[in-house]
């Protein structure tokens, strides 16, 4: 399997206008391929093929005055930009057709505005030197701050400048699954926003708010940004701050879903969880909770982490009642309002909401896993 290596990358004054030049005629040959094919479609012409695209928008554009400064980066990273534009109109279309599960809009242009830099290159364009630096194509040696040994050689690396102005690098390794000792215990995680997370064994995670936690100070820091004149220098240093606190909350966050991702998959032969509709919450009055929670990137962790070290993984469908159904005798009774955290059912059985929905959870995904194998459970059973 492919993972990727993030490491963080010190270049020097003279390499970060290296690095600027490169991120700039990307976006040039990105937007420039985007521009012609919009024009063949609206001309009525056919389909401009990759190769074709290529030699219009890189080989014939350097014999341009108004181009002939894309010779001075590396045609490597000129290449991967125009085969990021193919693999955003490929799954546009694959999308469309229903090869793809999911919406998605065709590709659309890049902005010099945008805070978010990056550049993509393969083996030709990059090495690693025996000095521990990074060696990129016409850039130069960047010092990389190691933090752990790359487990094989990469096949490809991205360069990367955040909002925050830090750079990093992430390369693609291909690594071996390493499967943990066999666990006895399987659970199934109920999220939630007051508490994070309820499991089926009793267990649970107190929701961090780290973005409630940072408020004061991110408004302090976007406060001071406003004040200041657009296009002066002291506006350019305040958007850092900006952009470094909420960098600051980012990756606390990260780190600690990381520590509880592992810790629930290393514990736990099968994990199971809802298919909650993120994006769909983020258009409610608890879209600022929900970001804050992060549940699409826990649930994408575990299942990256379940895949690599030969656990279960398996998410329940989003309309099953797992909050309704009595996890005791199996009746589901009528909905119940947020405010109402425990329940009794016409069994007699006294219902924890959270506690009870994590019990249907593990109880459906044991079902759908077996059901997969060939037998024929409910949930209820």
């Amino acid at each position: 399997m492919q993972l990727r290596y993030n490491f963080r990358v010190y270049p020097t004054p003279g390499q970060q206008n290296s690095l600027a030049r490169a991120f700039g005629c990307a976006r040039v040959v990105y937007n420039d391929g985007l521009r012609a094919r919009q024009r063949a479609r609206a001309a009525g012409l056919p389909y401009i093929k990759d190769s074709a695209l290529q030699t219009q928008v890189i080989t014939a554009a350097k014999r341009t005055p108004e181009r002939a400064w894309l010779g001075e980066v590396s045609s490597v990273v000129l290449i991967q930009a125009l085969a990021d534009l193919h693999t955003g109109y490929r799954n546009f279309f694959a999308a469309v057709t229903g090869k793809r599960k999911g919406a998605m809009a065709p590709p659309r242009f890049r902005s010099r505005k945008d805070n978010r830099q990056s550049i993509r290159l393969t083996r030709n364009g990059f090495s690693l030197r025996s000095n521990g630096r990074l060696y990129v194509a016409k850039v130069g040696e960047l010092r990389v701050a190691w933090s752990r040994e790359l487990p094989s050689d990469p096949s490809s690396v991205t360069v990367t400048k955040d909002p925050a102005g830090r750079y990093f690098v992430s390369f693609v390794v291909q690594v071996c699954g390493s499967p943990l000792p066999p666990a006895e215990s399987e659970v199934g995680i109920d999220l939630g926003l007051a508490t994070f997370a309820v499991m089926s064994n009793g267990h649970t995670i107190e929701s961090p708010r780290f973005l409630r936690q940072a408020e004061r100070r991110l408004r302090k820091a976007q406060r001071l940004l406003s004040r200041k004149e657009k296009g002066s220098n002291n506006r350019a240093k305040a958007r850092i701050k900006v952009a470094k606190a909420h960098a600051k909350v980012a990756d606390t966050r990260r780190d600690w879903a990381h520590k509880h991702s592992t810790s629930i998959i290393r514990d736990n032969q099968a994990v199971f969880v809802e298919d909650l509709c993120v994006k769909g919450l983020g258009r409610t009055s608890l879209a600022r909770s929900v970001h804050d929670a992060g549940w699409g990137m826990f649930t994408r962790m575990l299942a990256e982490k379940a895949t690599r070290y030969g656990r279960t993984f398996g998410q329940v469908d989003r309309w099953f009642p797992s909050t309704r159904l009595c996890s005791a005798c199996g009746v589901v009774s009528e909905k119940k309002p947020l405010h109402v955290r425990k329940w009794v059912c016409a069994c007699g059985a006294c219902h924890d909401r959270d506690l009870n929905a994590a019990k249907n959870i593990l109880a459906a995904g044991l079902a759908e896993s077996r059901n997969a194998r060939g037998g024929t459970v409910s949930p209820a059973a």
